[in-house]
């Protein structure tokens, strides 16, 4: 390794969906520094995740492997200590590998974990954090309660009120989050180093601090229109959500990406004040995306566009040309990409491809793939169509219970052209396209999966599609 080797800052966040981002034509969404990101690096314009929910996605995206071939489908899984990922095979090449904040790994931290040296994931921020005496007291103001999901009614643990955290700026989490980062980076600006630093924002209940509590009007954002074909799939603890408390909820989230996107700002002025922002990678990629009452939803596990379609953004002004680029990208091809472009060894039965052309990035994907094993769903998704495959017949244990909770095999099939809200389904119409995206769905599990080779006999290719879709790591 040289004085010239690239760094790497990899950020994350959890729920950014892609829609809720200036730079992707959202003017009611205030993310200047990740607008300022993507103005001059590339961004990736239809970036799909392999999985709408957090320990799947992230550990995907680490392996390059789908979520079934790293066995890790459902939130609750761990991915096995020896699966190679980015930063074991970074740490190989001699990388300072250090991963922060929310990792959803599901094992206590331990330097040298999935390859990374120093582990600070949630666990160890949250105790650390937690210790510290705040700057300032807590203040005799209306904020929110503590989160209780499922147990509260909905509009509370959605934060339909917009309150913020009982802290002022500086003594939040992600402020200690960001402060410990830039403590790392000062520490190793000399030697090449691989950072992860991932964000809790703007998971529910949509953090942020004080001061930036009325930062968005609700009356600002329209109550989606609910389809004609979700209403038997809307999960029943959001049936009662009223109009008003809808925007509520969408201000609270617009104002925690708000918060969020100033934390980074910091983490990139920090490379700026160093003198190392022109040698760093700077990724940014949530794990999936957020439903804001879409489909009446205000979660992310389906395969909806806006729980998969998420932010993707890599600059690196030594090597990449600004641009973006419009054609399909999906999750997994993150690590062969990284690993291209930093010269290190590629990780052994990666699934994606890297996007590396030149001295920009470009993608030949013809479609993306995206699963949710908890209910057994799965979508081929193409620029003109998308098809979401479910098997019907497992009872929801996320919380989201539906009134038909197990109705039996549903494939729908969207016109992403004429029909961008996916609100009306032509899988009648068009079963020469149904055909094609199965085969397409099903091809695609044949040929990763590590059971592909037990798929019973005699199987029709819906059955199939439903016996590869059963979560095996529950």
């Amino acid at each position: 390794m040289t004085d010239q080797t690239p760094n790497l800052l990899f950020i994350m966040a959890d729920d950014h969906a892609g829609y809720v981002l200036g730079c992707d034509g959202n003017a009611l969404a205030e993310t200047p520094n990740l607008d300022r990101l993507a103005k001059d690096g590339v961004r990736l314009a239809s970036h799909y995740c392999n999985s709408p929910v957090c320990s799947p996605s992230r550990q995907s995206i680490l392996t390059g492997k789908l979520p079934h071939a790293a066995s890790v489908t459902v939130n609750s899984s761990a991915l096995d200590v020896d699966t190679p990922t980015i930063a074991s095979s970074l740490l190989a090449a001699g990388y300072e590998t250090a991963a922060m904040g929310v990792m959803h790994f599901n094992k206590p931290a331990a330097p040298g974990l999935h390859g990374f040296a120093t582990v600070a994931t949630e666990d160890v921020i949250r105790s650390e954090w937690s210790a510290l005496p705040y700057r300032q007291p807590s203040p005799e103001i209306a904020v929110k309660p503590p989160w209780k999901p499922f147990r509260d009614p909905s509009r509370i643990w959605l934060n339909a009120d917009a309150l913020p955290y009982p802290r002022y700026a500086g003594d939040m989490e992600d402020d200690y989050l960001v402060r410990r980062a830039s403590c790392f980076l000062e520490q190793h600006a000399a030697t090449p180093f691989a950072l992860w630093v991932s964000f809790h924002e703007p998971h529910s209940p949509y953090d942020f601090p004080i001061e930036d509590a009325g930062a968005f009007d609700p009356a600002l954002f329209p109550t989606p229109e609910v389809g004609p074909d979700d209403a038997d799939q809307i999960p029943l603890i959001f049936r009662d959500v009223t109009p008003a408390e809808k925007q509520g909820i969408t201000a609270a989230y617009y104002t925690s990406v708000r918060y969020m996107d100033r934390k980074i700002g910091e983490l990139l002025d920090k490379l700026d004040e160093l003198g190392i922002a022109n040698n760093t990678l700077v990724v940014y990629l949530p794990d999936h995306g957020y439903c804001l009452g879409h489909h009446g939803r205000f979660e992310k596990h389906c395969c909806f566009e806006q729980a998969i379609r998420v932010p993707c953004i890599l600059r690196w002004p030594k090597r990449l040309a600004p641009g973006v680029v419009t054609a399909p990208t999906e999750s997994v091809d993150i690590a062969p990409t990284l690993l291209d472009l930093l010269g290190a060894a590629p990780l052994p039965g990666a699934q994606g491809m890297s996007l590396v052309q030149g001295d920009g990035l470009a993608s030949t994907h013809q479609y993306t793939f995206t699963e949710y094993t908890g209910n057994e769903e799965a979508c081929i998704r193409t620029p003109r169509w998308k098809l979401i495959h479910c098997s019907g017949r497992r009872a929801r244990a996320d919380g989201y219970i539906t009134a038909n909770p197990t109705p039996g095999r549903s494939v729908r099939l969207f016109n992403l052209v004429d029909d961008p809200g996916e609100m009306h389904s032509v899988a009648v119409n068009r079963p020469e396209i149904v055909a094609e995206l199965s085969g397409l769905l099903l091809a695609r599990l044949r040929s990763t999966h590590p059971d592909a080779t037990a798929e019973p006999e005699g199987l029709d290719i819906g059955g199939a599609i439903d016996w590869y879709l059963c979560p095996r790591d529950i």
